[in-house]
């Protein structure tokens, strides 16, 4: 005779039974015969609303998605021969990323001679991490691939990421006292005339 190993519907364990004994069970209680475990010895089934249960866990699972945290890369190329305000911008960027909780792929592209000083783009790939290290770290450090030299930078963990929001009332309020600060310039009068 086949026999399983039953579970009431409270996880209860009912003990081992017959199969016709623990369908007539299900049948009365007007649940399900569900089997859990088929590799054990007896096979162990559970008595309960298969229905509610697939329910739940689509629920479950549901939920789940809905917590995790989707892993944005953005990427931001350089060139080893970059001038210092161009470097500003590009760095700005990576500090805007870092913010709002993405990863940073940084690329430099290597040309033409170029590709015989890999040390420019260390250093400047060593630069950058070191101007960016309050808002994230090395993830995975500069590798030469080609003609490319690829570092990536992850936001630190206890970094709560910026919301991405549209308003700019209060960047547009610095912006103006950052140029109230800045000195007016008069305009160059002896220009040289020929």
């Amino acid at each position: 005779m086949p026999e399983v190993r039953l579970v009431g519907p409270n996880g209860e364990q009912v003990g081992i039974v017959r199969i016709e004994d623990a369908l007539r069970l299900a049948q009365e209680a007007d649940l399900d015969l569900v089997e859990v475990a088929p590799t054990a010895r007896p096979p162990v089934c559970k008595l309960m609303d298969f229905g509610k249960f697939k329910y739940e866990s689509a629920q479950k699972a549901r939920e789940s998605r809905r917590n995790q945290v989707l892993t944005v890369i953005k990427e931001q190329k350089l060139r080893p021969k970059i001038d210092s305000h161009d470097y500003e911008t590009k760095k700005r960027n990576v500090v805007r990323f870092l913010e709002h909780g993405n990863k940073v792929k940084v690329t430099i592209m290597f040309r033409g001679r170029e590709q015989s000083r890999p040390e420019l783009g260390f250093r400047l790939l060593k630069r950058l991490a070191e101007d960016v290290q309050d808002l994230g770290f090395v993830e995975s450090s500069a590798k030469q691939d080609g003609r490319n030299m690829i570092m990536v930078l992850a936001p630190h963990k206890n970094l709560k990421p910026k919301p991405k929001s549209t308003s700019a009332n209060s960047d547009d309020e610095a912006g103006t006292e950052a140029a109230v600060e800045l000195p007016i310039e008069a305009p160059a009068d002896n220009v040289a005339q020929d």
